[in-house]
């Protein structure tokens, strides 16, 4: 993408692990103002997707397929800073479905904070569907604080295109199927060129695919599931992608992982 890749002096804030023999020390995430630092972009007028998840140690992107089961108060804290960051929250309308989204709604503090910051006062939602399934009385539209985004193609049923615009501005995104690329250059037209990705699993994929991914911050946590969930990301084929690691921040037995496409 041609993006600029936040300064690598960022990677001076980090929180070391103690070792084994200090294991039960408690660590703690850096105060508010210090871990909005440590997630700050340095160029924001340059498209930058930056795509957030959670996974159990044995690579579970979910419990009883929501990933609720897998976090606690400190990635929720993470998870509203990313929020507070970014220009518009991107996810799939399988995401939406099945984790319950509702209307986006950022704390006063943080509303306020974004306003002082030159952003607006609530980040939308965008919503990525090739089929439209989504019904216009969903909550996600109904109790939106700024109006939604859909992102669909130009072969999506005409109709479910005109009842979501009712409730939302549809941006065609493509002939026949969504293409990542055209995507992020459509969120960028309108003035939102940092995008916070929340899932699923298969829209991380076709951005993976697309070589869309600038940034992924990755919560694990200390739980081993088994079973047969799914991972964070799922596309038709593999796309290997190198990036580099700029932090580790530990909260108890869960860590927080900041990647980064490499520079050049």
């Amino acid at each position: 993408m041609g993006a600029e890749v936040p300064s690598r002096v960022e990677s001076s804030v980090r929180a070391e692990l103690p070792p084994s023999s200090e294991s039960s020390v408690r660590a703690e995430l850096p105060p508010r103002a210090e871990l909005i630092e440590c997630y700050r972009v340095a160029d924001r007028s340059v498209p930058w997707v930056r795509v957030n998840f959670i996974a159990s140690l044995d690579g579970a992107a979910t419990v009883d397929g929501l990933s609720g089961g897998l976090n606690n108060a400190d990635d929720k804290l993470v998870f509203d800073t990313l929020r507070l960051l970014t220009d518009v929250i991107l996810v799939g309308a399988g995401t939406v479905r099945a984790e319950g989204y509702g209307g986006i709604l950022l704390s006063e503090d943080d509303a306020a904070w974004r306003v002082q910051a030159g952003l607006a006062a609530q980040p939308p939602v965008a919503i990525v569907s090739g089929r439209l399934d989504l019904e216009p009385g969903h909550p996600v539209f109904v109790d939106a604080a700024t109006r939604p985004i859909v992102l669909t193609h130009a072969a999506a049923p005409a109709d479910r295109r005109a009842a979501l615009a009712a409730v939302a501005d549809v941006v065609i995104c493509g002939d026949e199927a969504i293409d990542p690329r055209r995507l992020v250059a459509e969120l960028a037209a309108r003035g939102l060129p940092q995008i916070l990705c929340e899932g699923g699993p298969h829209l991380f994929g076709d951005l993976l695919a697309a070589d869309r991914v600038d940034e992924l911050c990755l919560s694990l946590a200390p739980v081993l599931v088994g079973g047969s969930a799914g991972r964070i990301a799922v596309g038709e084929a593999a796309a290997t992608r190198a990036m580099e690691l700029l932090h580790v921040l530990r909260a108890g037995d869960m860590l927080f992982l900041r990647y980064l496409r490499p520079a050049g």
